[in-house]
């Protein structure tokens, strides 16, 4: 008997584990739900929401197959000894999985266990991220072998086993507060090809003009990502599906059509990059918790204003761009990239507070919540990375840029719904008798901005440069840059018309 440890990895096609283990024996398909991550401080109610939606499919559709999926609470080595006393397992097979340090800590307690059990425990990479890399140099020839590499076939049948599968607890069950989303993405593998093929042949045709404003990025962004962090889809699928359509156009596009393969040249290469930052907490967990650069350490620390953080994460600035993707982020558990670049802009730079607390308070936010894109680029735009390029957003310029009439605005902070167009970047500049008569009086039914950004930017650029002075800065930075630097990613073929040279490093999926 093969037991199959599911984790982030929730589906069956594509699933290398599942397939090997099935290859060999009966399969016995445990999820076991930790009590010591699911009240962690990344963790929040929404993530258990759209979890126990895939779990729901998963066991529908293991069930076709013969053989439920297991549901157990509890810690891991606790559970898996359990089962491994009660049933004759002869191997656990699981996903490498880089996820946050509770996480890495209690993979390396399986291991152990397993060792002192003498049961083989063999955990199978899911994506590009490489396990034990000893160099960046060639990783985008391991990237590319895994994303070239057939797809594992589900089984056809799984023989029935005589236990008890278990519930799938509530969030309630589980004590944890209520989901507080007014919209959610439908969870599950089936919802998650059916939005893969709507983005291919509708969606993505104007792509790399969509995603940056949030007017446009909520349809023209696939919104892949959650299924891509919880597993409902594999990367592998979405990358050879994305070649396949690109293919496809190659071949038949009409010229009116060729500006789609710019796009989709543009979302494959995210692709690309996702596994790339990765890469990076797999190489050093301690990205969730210090800054990767040691320079900057103490740079922030002293500043700390929780008053500041609870304004920001309430969505009450006084910056009506910056409130309303906040409250937007808030209600749908989602943005695109550009806007939750300018957020943490914004709290560490306008605000000048140390990344760590905003990246907890944002990770209970996204519903698509990967750990190893998240913190890597908490540090990115926090300036804390070692990256040349220091990325301050000024909120007025991007929500001129992005939202210009207002629109998104409006529909987050109702309460400027009535202020004039001409001030709705800038309402606290529109004189008292004119806010009175659009029912919104700045201080009091909405604020004035907690921060001066002008003056802001010059004290974040003038002490962000005081520490790239010091001579250890730049030797830290050399060396991060080593372990973890992106290396000139060469395509074994050309595969559109148009090259992508996007500098952002925008990871919007």
């Amino acid at each position: 008997m093969q037991l199959v440890w599911f984790k982030r990895d929730l589906r069956i096609h594509d699933h290398p584990a599942l397939n090997a283990a099935a290859a060999r024996g009966s399969v016995l398909p445990l999820y076991i739900v930790e009590p010591s991550l699911v009240h962690a401080p990344d963790f929040a109610a929404r993530h258990w929401t759209f979890i126990r939606g895939c779990l729901h499919e998963l066991r529908t559709t293991l069930t076709r197959l013969g053989q439920p999926l297991v549901v157990r609470v509890g810690e891991a080595v606790d559970v898996l000894d359990q089962l491994t006393r009660e049933w004759p397992i002869e191997a656990i097979w699981a996903h490498e999985e880089t996820g946050n340090l509770l996480s890495y800590a209690r993979d390396r307690a399986v291991r152990r266990w397993a060792r002192m059990r003498g049961i083989p425990f063999y955990e199978l990479p899911q994506n590009g991220v490489v396990r034990r890399l000893s160099s960046r140099d060639e990783w985008h020839v391991h990237w590319e072998e895994r994303m070239s590499a057939t797809p594992a076939r589900p089984p056809s049948v799984l023989p029935t086993l005589a236990i008890d599968p278990g519930a799938i607890p509530t969030a309630q069950d589980l004590s944890l507060p209520p989901d507080t989303l007014t919209e959610h993405q439908p969870p599950g593998e089936t919802a998650a090809l059916k939005l893969l093929d709507d983005f291919l042949y509708r969606r993505s045709r104007h792509y790399h003009r969509a995603l940056s404003s949030p007017l446009t990025a909520w349809e023209g962004c696939s919104r892949l990502s959650a299924y891509l962090t919880w597993g409902a889809l594999s990367i592998r699928t979405v990358v050879q599906k994305t070649r396949q359509r690109i293919a496809e156009l190659n071949a038949n596009a009409a010229p009116e059509e060729r500006s789609w393969l710019r796009a989709l040249a543009a979302f494959e290469s995210r692709l690309h990059w996702r596994c790339h930052f990765i890469q990076k907490l797999e190489d050093e967990p301690e990205i969730e918790i210090r800054n990767l650069v040691r320079a900057y350490d103490g740079m922030r620390e002293e500043h700390h204003r929780p008053d500041l953080i609870v304004a920001w994460a309430a969505g009450r600035t006084g910056y009506p761009f910056v409130d309303a993707c906040m409250r937007a982020l808030t209600a749908t558990g989602w943005l695109n990239f550009r806007m939750r670049a300018m957020l943490v802009s914004f709290v560490a730079y306008d605000l000048w507070q140390h990344w760590r607390e905003p990246a907890l308070i944002l990770a209970r936010r996204w519903i698509d919540y990967e750990p190893g894109i998240h913190y890597c680029q908490m540090q990115m735009q926090a300036g804390t990375s070692g990256n040349r390029t220091i990325r301050i957003y000024n909120p007025i310029k991007q929500s001129i840029d992005h939202d210009p009439e207002g629109t998104f605005i409006r529909r987050w902070v109702p309460e400027l719904a009535n202020i004039p167009t001409a001030y709705i970047h800038t309402p606290w500049l529109l004189d008292r008798s004119s806010q009175e008569r659009a029912g919104c009086r700045i201080g009091r039914d909405y604020p004035a901005p907690i921060v001066d950004h002008d003056l802001a930017y010059r004290r974040a650029r003038a002490a962000i440069a005081a520490v790239r002075a010091r001579p250890e800065t730049a030797q830290e930075a050399a060396a991060v840059h080593q372990r973890h630097g992106s290396r000139r990613w060469q395509a074994t073929r050309r595969r559109t018309s148009g090259a992508v040279t996007d500098r952002q490093l925008r990871l919007d999926l």
